[in-house]
């Protein structure tokens, strides 16, 4: 993930720069970011009448997400523990968070079908992060980075899921997610396997 995307700005204007001179650390960010997105889930798995809110929260979170990592590093506070946390909680986040949409649309033209459709989903966005820090445990620090473009970088998809909601469009979205999502784990999946180091010869 790119340093320096439209939403790393935002964030840098809005939470960063006001805390920069506090007391307050980057896993104190980190925290927050993680309870934002619990919560969000939560408003998302009651229902329609919870659900505009529940975007609103995951997108503080996102916001969160993008100013942890450069508080610690205006601070001199990276490391390797604050990274690991980071990539914990977001993968806990946008995980329930799918998980939470599924759930929430149970009566919708999906059924009960549609909490199944958000759990496969939610894992899988779980299950891309978990790869993402495997990459990086084998070749260092942002291995696994895609290129941004236009100041987006291919995290910020999970804006995605907002502006969905907002848009009256979140079974679409839970479609979209159950279909997708699968597809880029192969995609990290396959990274991942290319970064091993070769199998010495029995």
């Amino acid at each position: 993930m790119s340093h320096n995307t439209w939403i790393h700005r935002f964030a840098r204007v809005t939470v960063v720069k006001p805390l920069v001179h506090t007391a307050v650390t980057p896993n104190q960010v980190t925290t927050a970011r993680l309870l934002t997105g619990i919560a969000a889930a939560a408003a998302l798995a009651i229902g329609p009448e919870w659900r505009n809110l529940g975007a609103a929260v995951f997108v503080l979170s996102v916001v969160l997400d993008r100013a942890d990592g450069d508080l610690a590093r205006l601070t001199g506070r990276t490391s390797a523990s604050g990274h690991r946390y980071d990539m914990i909680a977001d993968a806990v986040s946008n995980a329930l968070v799918l998980i939470g949409l599924g759930i929430g649309l149970r009566d919708g033209g999906f059924g009960l079908l549609s909490v199944p459709m958000g759990l496969v989903a939610g894992v899988s966005v779980a299950a891309i992060l978990w790869l993402v820090m495997r990459i990086e445990e084998l070749k260092g620090p942002r291995a696994a980075e895609l290129p941004s473009v236009a100041g987006f970088d291919i995290d910020d998809a999970v804006l995605l899921i907002p502006v969905f909601i907002w848009l009256g469009q979140a079974e679409g979205l839970l479609v979209a997610a159950f279909f997708i999502a699968p597809l880029v784990v192969l995609y990290f999946y396959a990274m991942y396997r290319k970064k091993l180091p070769p199998s010495k010869p029995q």
